[in-house]
This record gives C-alpha cells, structure tokens and sequence, in this order.
C-alpha cells in the first residue's frame, strides 16, 4: 500500500497535508482462450501504473503461465471463490472484488463467457463478478475467438446486450490465429489495452479536475 501523509501541526497554527492520491485498482480477469498466453504480460503492463488483482477461470488456467504474474498480484480461481467462505458473516469474494476494483478489464473474452454475460449467467468466480458489478464504474472487454466465432450471428447479438450494460469493447484485430486460420478475432495487444484503459481513466480524472 502507499504511504499517506500524515498531519503536520506546527505552534499556534494546524496544517493538514493532503495524502497522495492513490493507484488506481484494476481487476484483471482472463476467461478460457488461447490468447490468455498473454494474459501475465498483461498484468505486467498494468501493475506499472496500478493496483492490480486477477480472476482466472478455470478453463483460462491452461494457457497461463502462472510464475510469470508479478509477485505483488494475487490470482484468484474458482477455488477461492468457494475456500474463503466458510459461515455467515463472511465475506464473498466476488463482492469482495467488485468492491475494491475501480475498473474491470476482462481479457481474453471468450465466446464462452461473452453468452453467459449476455444471458445473465453467473457460474463462476469471475461471471459472479461480472453480475453483481457495479456500472457507473468502467468495465472492458476484449474479445478473442477464431473468425467464424466472431462473426456468428449471436455473437452480434451478445456484444449489443454487453454494450446496453454499458461495458466498452476492446475490437479483436486480424492476423494469423492461433488454429492457423487468418482473419478477424484475436485479441488486441497488452499493450493496447493497457493504453486505450488508461488513457480513458486519466481523461475522466482530468475531467473531474475542471
């Protein structure tokens, strides 16, 4: 945690120093695709600027390479969700990390996860998440599946019901996929997400400024 300013009081006289802003809290999730490869590198771009934790699912569990996410980021899985309640008067995770996230990125978002989002579904740790999110805080996602995936009719269909809820697509970008095919669907670089959630933050916080 950052280190805050405390009080200076001088003779005859009380000053108060404003303790310095915070980091902002980023919840990175990851749902089950190839792309998740890339996911501790995403982490290691964000973790640079804020405070960040990460939701895994489980399928996502085999593309990510767990000994590369900074030592300073815990990864929760399903596992946590259910091993850290144990009475009533607990707390749940998954309110526990709506809480404390200024902003959600979930990435790679698979065609999985993206129909149980639409539909309202909440089966794992990260959709539990996703459902009891809170809205007026950013929220984005960035897609990955193969092309024909991509260009399925539901799938159109399920980004427009994401987009009612107010969440802010990341497009997927056309290359080589990892199935050999070429075409539209992979997931855009770290980089680029990194980039394209900061820039929005710092503009909303220059906003807040004026």
């Amino acid at each position: 945690m950052m280190a805050c300013s405390e009080p200076v009081s001088s003779v005859g006289d009380n000053m108060s120093v404003s303790a310095a802003p915070r980091k902002p809290r980023i919840l990175l999730a990851s749902s089950g695709s190839v792309a998740a490869v890339k996911f501790a590198n995403l982490c290691q771009c964000f973790c640079e600027w804020a405070e960040v934790r990460a939701v895994a699912t489980n399928p996502s569990l085999y593309f990510i390479d767990r000994t590369a996410i900074p030592k300073d980021v815990i990864l929760y899985t399903d596992n946590d969700e259910w091993s850290s309640w144990k009475k009533l008067g607990d707390s749940v995770l998954h309110i526990e990390l709506r809480k404390w996230a200024d902003i959600m990125v979930i990435a790679p978002l698979s065609a999985n996860t993206l129909g149980k989002i639409a539909g309202g579904l909440c089966d794992n740790l990260l959709t539990c998440i996703v459902r009891a999110w809170d809205y007026s805080k950013p929220f984005f996602v960035a897609p990955a599946m193969n092309t024909f995936m991509w260009n399925n009719p539901f799938t159109e269909k399920h980004l427009i019901s994401i987009d009612e809820l107010g969440i802010s697509l990341i497009p997927p970008v056309t290359k080589r996929l990892a199935c050999g095919d070429y075409g539209n669907g992979a997931m855009a670089e770290p980089s680029t997400i990194y980039s394209t959630v900061r820039l929005f933050y710092e503009s909303k916080a220059q906003q807040g400024l004026k």
